[in-house]
């Protein structure tokens, strides 16, 4: 499938509000870990997700309230002269009263015209929204494919940096009228983070119907977590899955996976209510939040870690184990002892110790019926009795994420 990325822009700005002249934020300094949430008070640049519950309902639509509350906290950040990143979605959710729709679709194809038409009423309230405090935004329509190939993610950083720079405060959810179920996102919080990477943000903020993350059920008693330094911070917690409201598909699960994904790669996380918005843009100690753990690493690798679809598995002997997870070296024919799956050149493929666990995902060089008469050969001798192009690495290193 080849995908693009749309841009719709908005009108509802005053000509000084989209001066190209707006200089873009210093990022040559090096990441440094803030001390706590504050951090958001002086943010430069922050991706901001909302999900369909905190929007709209099956029954009653958008919700122009909820909807206009979360434009007013954004616009102001936005005027303070922070650049804001709204990934939100609603787009199926807004479509279902519509067509006339009681509950959320199972089958892609109706999800699709859903999206079709609720994007486009969602986007309406938002340049309505936005345009009261003299902001403009845009519609940038991502899916998976966007984060998969160089080319892609190049142009989407490079629309989304521009559209910042003018001033504009783009409106991302993920293309799910042209989305298939093997190439998608699943749903947008983990999108959000990939936004956050790839745009270089300072901090992400996931906004649902739940005011923070709790270490049981808050109906039961249960205690707030406030910071999470570490995936040990969690150790035993019970994480609650999708609301009642029927228009959402993530849940706490989700946005939890998406702000560790954000904090192991350097960016600062907060999860916190839509109704939170802004006093969680302002610093305050509302919310979870996720100190940063990890570095800044390629968007591609990012990609390959949390979101590819695995097409296969390659299982390895001891020496490659360590030569792969200790030493982080490419994948040779000669360190394979079976393959399993059915793949084609340039897929996703995990690879396992002689015990089943995984250790690593990368994308194959070779398709799944070409690997077999290779195992357990050198490289050279490969090239020598197959011919040139055998002699390549398995897995090159570049393509490899330990897991």
């Amino acid at each position: 499938m080849t995908s693009k990325t749309v841009i719709v822009p908005g009108s509802s700005v005053t000509p000084e509000r989209a001066a190209p002249d707006r200089p873009a934020p210093d990022r040559s300094a090096p990441d440094r870990p803030a001390p706590d949430r504050a951090v958001l008070s002086g943010a430069c640049r922050i991706v901001v997700k909302v999900g369909s519950s905190s929007l709209t309902s099956i029954k009653g639509g958008i919700s122009e309230e909820a909807l206009t509350d979360l434009a007013d906290a954004l616009a102001h950040k936005h005027n303070e002269g922070a650049e804001i990143i709204l990934v939100s979605s609603g787009a199926i959710a807004a479509g279902l009263a519509p067509l006339g729709l009681d509950k959320r679709p199972r089958d892609l194809a109706t999800q699709q015209a859903a999206a079709s038409v609720g994007q486009g009423l969602l986007m309406a309230r938002y340049t309505h929204a936005f345009g009261a405090h003299g902001v403009t935004v845009s519609q940038v329509l991502l899916t998976a494919d966007d984060f998969m190939r160089r080319s892609q993610h190049t142009n989407a950083f490079r629309a989304l940096n521009r559209l910042l720079n003018l001033g504009v405060v783009p409106v991302v959810n993920e293309n799910d009228t042209v989305a298939t179920h093997e190439i998608r996102f699943g749903d947008n919080d983990r999108l959000a983070a990939l936004v956050a990477h790839l745009v270089r943000a300072d901090a992400l903020v996931l906004l649902s119907d739940v005011d923070s993350l709790y270490d049981g059920p808050p109906s039961h008693g249960a205690k707030r977590i406030p910071h999470v330094t570490g995936p040990h911070d969690l150790d035993g917690v019970s994480i609650g899955s999708p609301g009642k409201a029927g228009v959402g598909t993530g849940g706490m699960v989700t946005k939890v996976e998406a702000a560790m994904i954000a904090a192991g790669s350097g960016i600062h996380a907060l999860v916190t209510s839509t109704s939170n918005a802004a006093a969680a843009l302002a610093g305050q100690d509302v919310g979870t939040w996720f100190s940063v753990n990890g570095s800044r690493k390629p968007i591609r690798l990012l990609w390959l870690a949390h979101l590819a679809s695995v097409q296969g598995t390659l299982v390895l002997d001891d020496g490659a184990v360590r030569a792969v997870r200790d030493r982080r070296t490419s994948l040779l024919p000669a360190g394979i002892t079976a393959v399993q799956g059915s793949f084609e050149a340039g897929d996703a493929v995990e690879m396992v110790s002689p015990d089943g666990t995984v250790i690593a995902r990368g994308l194959v060089n070779y398709a799944a019926d070409e690997l077999p008469q290779m195992l357990g050969r050198s490289t050279r001798e490969l090239g020598k009795t197959l011919g040139r192009g055998y002699d390549r690495v398995v897995v090159h290193v570049d393509d490899l994420v330990l897991v």
